[in-house]
């Protein structure tokens, strides 16, 4: 399992710190962090939906990064949050959405 990022403060720091990309379900916010490993949080607002939306969201978006993580470069602290238009989408456009955007953070290994 990944680390997570639980704090108030350290999901601030990621937003005011960090650097964002966003594409048409997420928005990722990276900032280096003094670790060896990666901290991973992710957000789902109220506006996504109902708690059984915001639920179904964030647990697709946490088994794309556990399925992906060895793909990341090491040592950042990294925010997912999910846009409105996640809500009805399939693991695959999630999973999709989340390389992309690691991609375009040049923090994303390709899969060979």
């Amino acid at each position: 399992m990944f680390k997570s990022i639980k704090n108030n403060f350290e999901f601030l720091n990621v937003y005011h710190r960090g650097k964002s990309y966003a594409n048409r379900y997420l928005v990722m916010y990276i900032t280096q962090n003094q670790m060896s490993e990666n901290r991973y949080g992710i957000t789902v607002s109220k506006k996504v939906g109902n708690s059984v939306v915001r639920h179904r969201v964030t647990r697709l978006i946490r088994e794309s990064i556990r399925l992906n993580e060895e793909q990341f470069a090491r040592g950042y602290d990294i925010v997912v949050v999910a846009r409105n238009t996640a809500k009805d989408k399939k693991y695959q456009d999630i999973e999709s959405a989340l390389l992309h955007l690691g991609k375009i953070h040049k923090i994303v290994n390709k899969k060979d």
